[in-house]
């Protein structure tokens, strides 16, 4: 689990995940977001070994894969948390 620790202040904003509105902090990316709102996982691995919650955080990776509606697969490491964004974790 992730724990906010720091930029208490920043404006909330809100997005959908697998249609389950989430709560994050302007400036969020995805991954840090939906692990703040406690949902466990980014993804299911395509290979059979479980969730999968991020492993390298810097976008070097496919481990946090989503598919953002608008934009097709993306990274929820580094993309940002846009309001109303729509996203599915496959």
């Amino acid at each position: 689990m992730l724990t906010r620790l720091l930029d208490q202040n920043r404006r909330p904003l809100t997005f959908v995940v697998d249609e389950e509105e989430i709560t994050a902090k302007q400036g969020d990316t995805l991954l840090t977001a939906m692990l703040a709102a406690g949902l466990g996982h980014v993804r299911h691995s395509e290979f059979g070994d479980g969730d999968r919650a991020g492993f390298c955080w810097m976008g070097a990776c496919q481990d946090c894969w989503v598919i953002v509606e608008g934009r097709g697969t993306s990274r929820a490491c580094t993309t940002l948390v846009e309001p109303g964004m729509r996203v599915l974790r496959r």
